[in-house]
C-alpha cells in the first residue's frame, strides 16, 4: 500500500502545515514526527516522502502515473532509504536495515500503523531488543555520497532514533546537521525526549497529536465495517491510538493475555501464595524483555485505572468490559495510601527489565512486594 495524505487518519492540522512546508519550498533538513503511539507519525513521513520524491505532484498529493510513482507502490525508489532497528541472530552477525528491507516492505503494504510489538513479530523477533549498529551508519553515509538515482531528491526515513546507540548517533550527527544537497531526513519517534540531544537540536520537530475518538471510530467503521457501537467503545479503549484499535479488534489480542497475567499476579500476592507466585514469576521471565516491558507498562496502566475506578466516573476510565468486571472486585485495594509506591514499583522494574537485570529476580521481588502493598 502506497501511502498519501488522503489516506493518512484524521491529523488535518499537520497534513496541512507539511504540505504548505512544500509549497513554499521552505523544506529543512531534518524534521522529527514527534507524538503518542498510534497517531500516525510514520504514515505522515511515508505520505511525505511520496509527496516529495514525485516531481509531477499536484497540491502535495503525487500524481500516480509517473515512474517515481510506480516505484514508490511497492516503496523501492532508489531515492528512498529506510532506517529502523534489528538485531543480531547470531553474535558474529553485523545487522543493517537493509537485512530486514523485504520484511520492511511487507509491513509497509500490509498496514503502516504498526508499533514495535507488531515489527518484532513480523521479523520474528520476539525476545530480542533491537537497536541501531554502528555500520548502520556507515551504510547510510556510503548511499547518500551517491548522486540521486533520479535527479530529484533523497528521503530517509529514520524509525525510532531513540534505539541509537551513542556510537551511531555521534556518527550520524554530522551526516544530519549537513546532509548532501538535496537530502532530506525524516524522523519518526516514539519517546523524542530519550532521542540524543545534540540530534534533537538539529531537527525541527512536527508534534503529531493523540486522534480524537471520533476520528478513530469513523476509521473503523469506514475501513473494517466495525458497527457504530463497538467501533465507539473501540475507539474509547484506545486512548487516541488507531494502532491500538486495531489492535483490540483482532482476534488474540496481547491484551488479554497480559489481563490474565495481571489478574494472577494480583490474587497470588493477595494471598500471599509463594508457590503460585513462583511459577508466575517463571512464566513471565520466560518472555523476551521487549515483551516484559510492554507488560510492565500494562501493569502500571491497569493500577492508575483501577484507582480512578473508585471514584465512580466511568467517562474518565479506560477498561475494557473484562477488565471492568475484575476491577469491580479488585480496584477498592488500590488506594491514597499505595497507589504511588505500586507505580513506583513497577516503573522500577521496567527500568531494571531494560538495564538487562535477571527478569526472574525483578518479577519475584515485585510479586513478593505486592503482598504487602495490596494489604495497606
Amino acid at each position: 500500500m502506497a501511502f498519501t495524505f488522503k489516506d493518512i487518519i484524521g491529523q488535518d492540522e499537520v497534513k496541512g502545515h507539511l504540505l504548505q512546508m512544500a509549497e513554499e519550498n521552505r523544506l529543512p533538513h531534518a524534521l522529527m514526527f514527534c507524538g503518542p503511539q498510534g497517531a500516525g507519525k510514520l504514515p505522515l513521513a511515508l505520505a511525505f516522502a511520496r509527496s516529495l520524491l514525485c516531481r509531477s505532484s499536484m497540491d502535495g498529493e503525487p500524481c500516480g502515473i509517473c515512474d517515481d510513482c510506480r516505484m514508490l507502490a511497492s516503496w523501492a525508489h532508489p531515492d528512498l532509504h529506510f532506517s529502523f532497528p534489528v538485531y543480531k541472530a547470531k553474535s558474529t552477525d553485523h545487522p543493517v536495515s537493509d537485512d530486514y528491507l523485504p520484511q520492511w516492505r511487507e509491513q509497509l503494504a500490509k498496514d503502516p500503523y504498526f508499533d514495535m510489538e507488531q515489527w518484532l513479530e513480523t521479523i520474528k523477533a520476539d525476545k530480542q531488543q533491537l537497536t541501531f549498529y554502528v555500520q548502520e551508519s556507515d551504510l547510510l553515509q556510503k548511499k547518500l555520497a551517491l548522486k540521486s538515482s533520479q535527479g530529484g531528491r533523497k528521503i530517509v526515513i529514520l524509525w525510532l532514533p531513540e534505539k541509537f546507540s551513542q556510537e551511531v548517533a555521534n556518527k550520524l550527527l554530522k551526516l544530519i546537521e549537513e546532509p548532501p544537497a538535496k537530502t532530506h531526513f525524516l524522523l519518526v519517534s516514539e519517546d523524542p525526549d530519550m532521542v540524543l540531544g545534540t540530534i534533537q537540536s538539529r531537527v525541527q520537530r512536527i508534534n503529531v497529536p493523540a486522534l480524537s475518538e471520533g476520528v478513530i471510530a469513523e476509521a473503523l467503521m469506514r475501513l473494517h465495517g466495525v458497527p457504530e457501537a463497538l467501533a465507539r467503545e473501540t475507539a474509547h479503549l484506545a486512548q487516541g491510538s488507531y494502532t491500538e484499535a486495531e489492535k483490540r479488534m483482532a482476534e488474540g489480542c496481547e491484551s488479554h493475555e497480559m489481563q490474565e497475567l495481571f489478574m494472577r499476579l494480583m490474587r497470588e500476592s493477595y494471598t500471599r501464595k509463594i508457590k503460585g507466585m513462583y511459577s508466575w514469576t517463571e512464566e513471565v521471565a520466560a518472555m523476551g524483555r521487549e515483551r516484559q516491558k510492554r507488560l510492565l507498562e500494562y501493569f502500571q496502566r491497569q493500577m492508575r485505572e483501577n484507582f480512578i475506578y473508585n471514584f465512580r466516573r466511568p467517562e474518565m476510565t479506560f477498561l475494557s468490559k473484562e477488565e471492568s468486571q475484575f476491577s469491580t472486585r479488585f480496584a477498592p485495594f488500590i488506594n491514597e495510601r499505595n497507589i504511588i509506591f505500586i507505580t513506583d514499583l513497577l516503573s522500577e522494574a521496567q527500568r531494571d527489565i531494560a538495564q538487562n537485570v535477571n527478569p526472574k529476580m525483578v518479577f519475584f521481588d515485585v510479586a513478593l512486594k505486592m503482598t504487602i502493598l495490596l494489604k495497606q
